[in-house]
């Protein structure tokens, strides 16, 4: 049993390594998305685009705290606590996105207020279709070797990323294609409650087990 410790750690530290490789690449690409979606969301006044950048942003905030979880994954006794702090941190943000683009989306349909097309905003949303899933898979495999809850939970951003990219596609498409104004802040509330989910899991985590 002494004899496999020190391999162990070995194999616990390479694929640490390989979670921060993913965080790296998580961070970077959330960082150009965000701030594609957010630019197309100013020029088309589009509140599906607002939201999806903002959450494109938050999980830079995601990938950040993951960083910060792997740089510690080695410390048994801090493990447990980093991952509940970075699955509340995450948490919060999804539920501060989802209040603000369920308020933005009601004020939109209400004073009818119509977005411009945005082409740009389409191609952002086929642009996450294609890389969300690969990222996701990816990230499932890590956090089944790593045992990480935080992990896991990141890959589920993924997943939920690549589902809002499908809503956000679809409203911009309507818009743009049959001109239907109402698609894009209806886009927008149906968002709203699978952020919410994603947030309330998130604060969740004081009570979860991580290890």
């Amino acid at each position: 049993m002494l004899g496999l410790m020190p391999n162990t750690r070995g194999l616990r530290l390479h694929l640490a390594g390989r979670g921060k490789q993913l965080e790296y690449f998580t961070i970077g690409w959330n960082l150009v998305e965000g701030t594609a979606a957010i630019a197309a969301g100013m020029m088309a006044g589009s509140i599906s685009l607002w939201g999806f950048g903002i959450d494109s942003f938050i999980e830079v905030t995601s990938g950040a705290a993951l960083l910060w979880r792997m740089s510690v994954d080695a410390n048994e006794d801090e493990r447990e606590r980093n991952e509940r702090r970075a699955l509340r941190l995450v948490g919060g943000c999804f539920a501060a996105l989802a209040a603000y683009v369920g308020v933005e989306s009601i004020h939109d349909l209400v004073s009818h207020r119509a977005p411009e097309h945005s082409f740009l905003g389409i191609f952002v949303a086929l642009a996450s279709l294609l890389v969300m899933p690969l990222l996701s898979r990816a990230k499932k495999r890590l956090s089944a070797a790593l045992g990480s809850a935080a992990m896991r939970a990141d890959a589920k951003q993924a997943d939920f990323c690549m589902c809002l990219s499908l809503i956000l596609l679809m409203g911009l498409a309507l818009n743009a294609l049959l001109d239907w104004w109402w698609a894009d802040p209806a886009a927008g509330l149906v968002m709203v409650p699978i952020i919410a989910q994603e947030g309330y899991r998130g604060l969740k985590a004081e009570n979860c087990t991580c290890s």
